[in-house]
């Protein structure tokens, strides 16, 4: 699910009928999730440092401390620190209702071609 040094706390973990989730993530410079996209969307609030997000056929955009990203549900995405930066996020998403399918789909991780800010 990543590439690099990762670390998250998990703040909440609804139980239903709540289904919201919110983690803070670390992430050591250069490191970065994998591709992936959430049932219902996701939504960052950072919190420290300098990060990179894209989501697929997009710009790869930098994002700072007070940025919100919102990431729409089934969007393709990838996010992490700058090559020579820590960055701290909030993650927000909820999980679909029961029986609806996974929480998030992770597909490959993002090369490091991918990943250079050009």
């Amino acid at each position: 699910m990543f590439t690099g040094d990762v670390w998250f706390d998990v703040i909440a973990k609804g139980e239903e009928p709540s289904r919201m989730r919110v983690n803070t993530v670390r992430f050591a410079p250069g490191s970065r999730t994998a591709w992936h996209s959430h049932a219902v969307g996701q939504t960052l609030y950072v919190t420290e440092g300098l990060g990179l997000i894209q989501s697929r056929g997009g710009e790869i955009i930098k994002i700072r401390p007070g940025d919100v990203i919102y990431t729409p549900p089934g969007e393709w995405h990838w996010h992490g620190a700058a090559p020579d930066h820590f960055m701290t996020h909030i993650a927000m998403w909820e999980g679909p209702g029961e029986g609806q399918g996974p929480e998030s789909d992770w597909g490959d991780l993002v090369t490091d071609d991918e990943y250079r800010v050009r």
